[in-house]
This record gives structure tokens, sequence and C-alpha cells, in this order.
């Protein structure tokens, strides 16, 4: 290859997405996923009871519980960040939740207001 053909694809976009995909590649190649099993089963839960769906919308919270603002006469002294985003399950348990509400909603004709 001459350096002007190599210089052409390294300027053309195409050429930088190949580069980009061939390190995302190396990068996460070999990593294990111990948890892969446990969100393959939570995203694979199919919701088909009503009971269910109802138990699982009042243990998941629609929002997180943990975040707060703590007050002093009415000024923020501190703030406490969101804490569930650091849980590596928290899509696979908020996408479950959202199936359980959508089923309530949708099949069962009930209404969800309550849990949002």
């Amino acid at each position: 290859m001459n350096v002007v053909h190599h210089k052409f694809e390294s300027l053309h976009l195409s050429g930088w997405i190949n580069q980009i995909q061939h390190r995302i590649s190396f990068l996460t190649r070999g990593r294990i996923d111990p948890l892969s099993p446990l969100r393959k089963w939570l995203n694979n839960i199919e919701i088909n009871d009503s009971t269910v769906a109802h138990r699982i919308c009042k243990l998941i919270p629609s929002q997180c519980p943990f975040e707060r603002e703590i007050k002093v006469l009415g000024r923020t002294v501190l703030r406490i960040p969101p804490m569930c985003k650091l849980n590596p399950l928290y899509d696979e348990v908020i996408a479950l939740r959202f199936r359980a509400i959508c089923y309530l909603a949708d099949v069962c004709g009930e209404d969800v207001s309550v849990y949002c």
C-alpha cells in the first residue's frame, strides 16, 4: 500500500469507523460478564398474571428511593445523588417494571396511574 492511498483511507470516514470498531472489539474481547445469566433471566420473564404484575409494580419503585436533598433553613446543604444507576441490573429491573405496567394497562385495562 502506498502512502497516498493510506492517507486517503485514514481521512475517509468509513476508515475511522472501522478502526474504532476494531479497537472496541479488541478491548471487549475476553471479558466475562458474570451477571449475563441473570440479565437474560430478567429480560425473559413474561408477565401473564395481574397479581404478579401488581407485585412487581409495588416492589420496584418508580423513582430512586435513595435520592435526597437535605435542607436547613430552606437552603440545600447536601444532595445525595440517585444510587440506583450504580446497580448493574438497573436497566433490566426497570424494563421488567415497565412490562408489568404495560400488561396491566394494555391487557387488563386497569388504571396504572397509582404506579406512576
